[in-house]
């Protein structure tokens, strides 16, 4: 059995493809596109391709987007200030501070960073209001990969309800909020993190898998039920010749895609597990796309709830 992949490109661009009109009837009935400001701070490689594939794609839907980009010495007190001026920016309706901040602002930057973003600009969807709306199950604005996730089940016919997921993470951007997100769908949940005894065992018991980790191909297909929804959120880049030729067999596609680039992205799920899934998210090209995509639905809905009707 070869698991059925679970097209995030395609659902993503379906959803960009629905937010285009309803963008153009906003921008024509208030004058002006929703705005979407970003705050990048520093140099780090991965968080460029990220924020230029948002403004890409923030574009493509009609919208205005802003990139501010702030040296990495950058302090966090000016960042706030950053924070500010959006908050008071007639012109944004959504506000983005990218991640990973600067270890030099310090163990809870990103924490004060959420804790100062208005709540109705808050795209991301980390703000302590807009989390206990989650946890209420009242949602406004909801965290952009999990989110997407749903919504991929959703469109690929993949049902929740009754179902028993397991999520291995607990963090705050993904982990947590996608328990929740499954819990108000009437899955029956497991929250699975470094302490969970005989891990794989617990996971094998899942209906529909989410690896949230950050560990490279540590889900193998001992972690999973035959037949069952693999979601692979991690985003891994290998640049080591030995893990590599490890996972991936002499002529495929990514041994040979690392023999040109020297590294190759991986997520946290086994390339062996698509022998034994019965549907599984590639990397990249599953959450991702998604993740960006319902970043435009916030975006959209933040504008939708600022100007007037």
């Amino acid at each position: 059995m070869t698991a059925r992949l679970l097209d995030g490109n395609a659902v993503s661009a379906r959803i960009r493809e629905e937010l285009q009109p309803m963008v153009v009837a906003l921008t024509a009935r208030a004058g002006r596109p929703p705005g979407l400001g970003i705050l990048l701070v520093g140099d780090d490689p991965a968080s460029h391709i990220y924020v230029r594939n948002k403004i890409r794609s923030g574009m493509d839907v009609g919208f205005h987007v802003d990139l501010r980009h702030l040296p990495a010495s950058t302090s966090l007190d000016d960042l706030l200030a950053e924070v500010r001026r959006l908050n008071a920016s007639d012109v944004h309706d959504g506000i983005l501070v990218q991640s990973p901040l600067p270890a030099s602002m310090g163990d809870d930057a990103e924490r004060r960073v959420f804790d100062e973003i208005d709540p109705a600009k808050d795209v991301d969807g980390f703000s302590p209001q807009n989390v206990g709306r989650l946890v209420q199950k009242q949602p406004t604005l909801m965290a952009c990969s999990p989110a997407g996730i749903v919504e991929l089940l959703d469109r690929s016919g993949i049902a929740i309800a009754g179902q028993h997921a397991v999520v291995i993470g607990r963090s705050d951007i993904v982990g947590k909020p996608m328990a929740l997100m499954l819990l108000h769908r009437d899955a029956t949940v497991t929250i699975c993190h470094s302490k969970t005894r005989d891990l794989p065992a617990v996971a094998a018991s899942a209906d529909i898998l989410v690896a949230a980790i950050g560990r490279a191909a540590f889900v193998t297909p001992a972690f999973v039920k035959p037949g069952a929804t693999v979601i692979d959120v991690g985003m891994n880049r290998l640049d080591d010749a030995a893990t590599v030729t490890r996972l991936f067999p002499p002529g495929s596609p990514r041994r040979e895609q690392f023999e040109r680039k020297g590294s190759v992205l991986v997520g946290d799920v086994h390339p062996d597990v698509a022998e034994k899934a019965g549907a599984l998210t590639p990397v990249p090209g599953g959450v991702g796309p998604l993740t960006i995509a319902l970043l435009m639905k916030n975006t959209l809905r933040a504008a939708e709830r600022r100007m007037p009707r």
